[in-house]
Parts: C-alpha cells; sequence; structure tokens
C-alpha cells in the first residue's frame, strides 16, 4: 500500500463523512421538524416509544441527533424521564439502517438487475437528478430532495473509495496483526468506543468499520468486539449535550449509556460462554459488510428485548448516578411553562427548534393580554396586589422577549429555508408587538396609581367614557390574539375597523374632558392622567393593529 492509496483512503474517509452529514441534514430538513414534534406527543408508552425513536432515527439517519433530541425534551418538560427510556432503546435499533444501506455495496452477480441494486450503479443517477433538483428547480422541497440524493450519492462513493484503497491492506502483514489484537474483547471494546467517540457517530463508525472489512483480511472475532464499542461511544454525544442541563435532562443521557453499558455486558457475556461450549465457525471465517450489519442489528434488537422489561429499573439507577441538587427546582411556574419550550439542543433541528418558538411566543402573546386586562380592573377597583400582578406579568414578558429574540436570532443563523426565514422575521415582529402591550398596561397601571394615591377621580361621565374606550380596548387585544393563535386572517378587516373606532373613540374622550375642565367639572391634574391613559390605549390598538397585519402579511406574499 503507497502513499497515493493513503490519500485515496483520506479523501473517501472525507467523502463518506460528508455524505452522511448532508444527508442527515437533508433528511431533517425535509422532514420540517414533524418527526421529532410525533417524538413529543405520542411516546407515552414504552413500547411505542421504541417504535417511535427507530421510525424516527431511521428517517433523519442519526441515533445521536434523536438521543439529543430527547435530552433536550427531558430538560424542557416535555417528556418524563419515563418515557425517555424506550426512544433511546428505539434510536439504536433504528440507526442499524444506515450500515445495511452500506452493505449493499457488497452485492455481487453478473445479473443487470442486481447489479443494479448495488449503489454505486444507481448512485450516478441520484447525484445526477439531485443536481436537477439544486439548479433548475425553484421549489425548497426539491432543493431539500436535492440535498438528499447527493448526499446519498457522496456517502457511497466515499465508502466506494475508502473500500478500494484499502484493498491493498489484506497484503500487509501489520494490518493483519492489528485487527489480531482487536479479537480480544477488552481491546476491541475500548477501540470501537474510541472511534466511535471521536467521530460521534455510530453509523459513520460502524460504515468505516465496513470498508475495513472489504479487504477480507479481517476475521468475525475481531470485529465483533468493536461494534460491541461502537454502541457504548455513540452514548458521548448525549453525554456532551447533557451538561449544563437539568438533573432529569443528565439521567436521560446516562440511561443511553446504561443501556448500551448492560445491553453490551450481556451480550457479550452470553454470546462468548455460548461460544467457549461450542465454537462458531463464522468467527474466524472473513468479515464483510452485511455480516456487520446483522451483527450491529441482533445486538440492538437483543438489548432492547432484553432491558425494555426493565425500564423502570433503568430509570431508577439513573436517579442514583444523578442525584437531584439542593438549589435546582425541577417545577416551572405557569408563567414560565413557554420559555421552557426553548433549548439550545432543538438548534440541531432548526425547523423544529422554531415551532418551539412559536409554541412560546402563544404564551407569551396570551400573557401580554392578560397584563392589559388586568390593567383595565385597575380604574374602578385599584389595589396594590393587583398592580403587582401587572408589574409581574410585564417583568415576565420582558424575558420572554429577551430569551425569544436570542432564540431566534441564533436559528438564523443556521441554512433555513426562506419560508422559516419569513416565519422567524414575522415571530420576531410579533414578539415586539406584544412586549409593547404589556409596557403600555404597566404605564397604564402607574396612571391609576396615581390616581390612587392622590385619591382622585374622575367623573361619573368621565368614567363611563373611559370604561368604554377600554372594554373597546379590551377587545382588540382579544380579537388580534384570537387571530394570532388561530391564524385568523378573516379577522383582520374587523381588527383595522375596530382599531380606527378606538382611536376616534380616544378623541372624544379628550374633547369631553375639555368640555369639562372648561366648566370646572375636571381638573388639568387629571387631564395629564387622561392624556396618558388615551396615548397609550392608541398605542395598544395599533399594535394590535400590526399583529393582525402580520398575521394577514404571508398570505399576500404567496
Amino acid at each position: 500500500m503507497d502513499i497515493f492509496n493513503v490519500l485515496a483512503m483520506i479523501g473517501g474517509l472525507s467523502l463518506f463523512l460528508y455524505g452522511m452529514h448532508v444527508l442527515g441534514e437533508g433528511l431533517t430538513k425535509l422532514s420540517g421538524g414533524r418527526m421529532q414534534e410525533i417524538l413529543a406527543k405520542l411516546s407515552d408508552s414504552p413500547i411505542k416509544g421504541v417504535l417511535l425513536g427507530a421510525a424516527v432515527t431511521a428517517v433523519i439517519q442519526s441515533s445521536s441527533a434523536t438521543t439529543v433530541m430527547t435530552v433536550g425534551f427531558v430538560n424542557s418538560g416535555i417528556m418524563q424521564l419515563k418515557q425517555a427510556v424506550g426512544i433511546i432503546m428505539g434510536a439504536n435499533i433504528g440507526t442499524t439502517i444506515t450500515s445495511w444501506i452500506l452493505s449493499l455495496s457488497g452485492i455481487q452477480s453478473d445479473s443487470f438487475f442486481i447489479r443494479m441494486l448495488k449503489p454505486t450503479s444507481f448512485s450516478p443517477i441520484l447525484a445526477l437528478i439531485g443536481v436537477i433538483f439544486l439548479m433548475f428547480c425553484k421549489s425548497e422541497k426539491k432543493h431539500d430532495i436535492g440535498k438528499i440524493l447527493i448526499g446519498f450519492s457522496v456517502l457511497m462513493f466515499g465508502m466506494d473509495t475508502m473500500s478500494t484503497a484499502v484493498e491493498p491492506l489484506k497484503d500487509v502483514p501489520e494490518f493483519t496483526r492489528l485487527f489480531t489484537a482487536f479479537s480480544n474483547p477488552v481491546v476491541g471494546l475500548i477501540a470501537g468506543t474510541v472511534l466511535t467517540a471521536v467521530i460521534q457517530s455510530s453509523s459513520a463508525s460502524v460504515g468505516i468499520l465496513q470498508a475495513l472489512c472489504s479487504t477480507g483480511a479481517i476475521p468475525y472475532n475481531s470485529v465483533l468486539p468493536v461494534i460491541m464499542g461502537q454502541n457504548i461511544g455513540t452514548c458521548v454525544t448525549a453525554l456532551i449535550s447533557s451538561a449544563g442541563a437539568k438533573t432529569n435532562a443528565k439521567r436521560t443521557a446516562f440511561i443511553h449509556l446504561y443501556f448500551n453499558l448492560i445491553g453490551t455486558m450481556v451480550f457479550m457475556a452470553l454470546f462468548y460462554l455460548a461460544y467457549t461450549v461450542h465454537p462458531f465457525a463464522f468467527m474466524t471465517q472473513p468479515a464483510n459488510a452485511s455480516g456487520i450489519a446483522a451483527i450491529h442489528s441482533c445486538f440492538n434488537v437483543f438489548a432492547t428485548i432484553f432491558l425494555l422489561p426493565f425500564s423502570n429499573a433503568l430509570v431508577h439507577l439513573a436517579e442514583i448516578s444523578v442525584k437531584q441538587t439542593d438549589d435546582e427546582d425541577e417545577t416551572v411556574s405557569e408563567y414560565m411553562q413557554g420559555l421552557s419550550l426553548i433549548d439550545d439542543r432543538f438548534l440541531k433541528n432548526p425547523a423544529f427548534a422554531l415551532s418551539q418558538c412559536a409554541k412560546a411566543v402563544d404564551k407569551m402573546a396570551e400573557l401580554s393580554v392578560e397584563a392589559f386586562y388586568a390593567t383595565t380592573n385597575l380604574m374602578n377597583d385599584y389595589s396594590e396586589e393587583k398592580a403587582q400582578k401587572v408589574d409581574e406579568l410585564e417583568g415576565v414578558i420582558d424575558q420572554y422577549e429577551e430569551r425569544l429574540g436570542y432564540y431566534l436570532t441564533k436559528i438564523s443563523s443556521f441554512d433555513v429555508s426562506r419560508t422559516e426565514a419569513n416565519r422567524i422575521y414575522d415571530l420576531q415582529s410579533f414578539i415586539g408587538d406584544f412586549e409593547r402591550i404589556a409596557d403600555h398596561a404597566q404605564m397604564m397601571k402607574t396612571s391609576f396609581k396615581k390616581m390612587d394615591q392622590k385619591k382622585k377621580k374622575f367623573s361619573e361621565k368621565g368614567r363611563a367614557e373611559i370604561s368604554n374606550m377600554l372594554n373597546n380596548a379590551a377587545e382588540i387585544c382579544k380579537r388580534s390574539l384570537d387571530c394570532f393563535l388561530n391564524k385568523d386572517k378573516a379577522a383582520v378587516g374587523t381588527i383595522a375597523e375596530l382599531d380606527k373606532r378606538i382611536d376616534k373613540i380616544c378623541g372624544n374622550v379628550i374633547k369631553s374632558h375639555k368640555k369639562r375642565l372648561k366648566n370646572g367639572k375636571c381638573t388639568v391634574d387629571m387631564g395629564f392622567i387622561l392624556s396618558d391613559l388615551t396615548n397609550d390605549v392608541k398605542s395598544v390598538s395599533e399594535h394590535c393593529k400590526n399583529i393582525a397585519d402580520t398575521v394577514y402579511k404571508p398570505m399576500s406574499d404567496m
């Protein structure tokens, strides 16, 4: 094996890893976060969790992504710790699909149809279709499909290049001796663990192993311990992602580790015990890609069947390993539940992160309108307790604005689609409007507080006019909230009319006050307060109209 073979192997490995990255990224974008939504909603039983975890991982081609997402779900309170167990087990099964796809490269036959099943035969066709989709189609969905096809083609080309480059290694004694050392279960286990921990992908490390086995110089007794180690090494990604997370999120990562550790120990103990009693002939035979895929699948299916009945025991073991700290409160206040929906771990799937962000904005919208409602009740029934609630809500909403704005900025830094970019812009607009509504609610509270401190009230007629103004303001808040939550574009016209009516009402309120001032039925001080109130109401109404216009805008852009 000369320097050119080494360079070809490095190039093949690079293409293989890059192709796997592009393929996974394309599949994730095409799913649009729907797979993760399904996981979050439907994983209410261990068996269902296993099936969903396997299906989602098979679609997005990454058990690490599924597991990290699960850690995020538990950290955000979307999912309970017990629900995560089945998904983690299923993810380990789903990731074996990749090794089976890669094993197709070993197909050998003179039949045209069977040869066409070989990835190196149909990959060029897929690559051509992918290039056409990317260069000549405007649809974002077709662009994502194009990336998937090109990613798969590059992946298979890299796999084939690696296999061809390492073929001369079969005649290198040092290479054979290296893998002979891996026949020692402990050495092979450590080697597989370290390799997978470094590249943080069991699918990629298994693919590399399949390419090396194309030399025909590596027996199954050297391959099996390495595969076991690869399953342990993939736990590193989840463990890293749980750093800085809440207690239960850390426990989720440990459940993933314990599942693979215990499964590996039991599988290897039973296998080598049986091998000692009755040696298996295949263990000394050269390993091939399909055999590696079979071992990978058998282990993960065995581990799942064996450990699924002990799901609660795995949870208990994780709870023992990761103690609840005294200064950590796992409960989330009602007001802050919206912010618990967003997590930096979701950023691995920007589409899903964006959908979670939208849910948090929904909660922020409800709190903003609640703050305004709470303020309107202060004119005739002021109390410090009610006023403090407005201040509390406004403070919470400020936190929503800061954290959601920062989170959306993070999402926008990724390769998002045009539709997602527009949605980010709209959400930022909504956040600004709802935050300003809460600000004006607090300013109105300040006006009512001044009245209470000075023991002053508006005249009976003045109170009736202001109550009518506040009722209309509350109505436009309610309608804009319904319009926003339900994306009711038909309500936009009604809100625009209501905005005009409120503007007119505010003008009439000021005119009436001036008349009462001339007649000595009101004071200048109350006039200042009234001016502040009408300005706040008009601003709230304008923000409500902005919200409705933003809801309507996407329809006009289509």
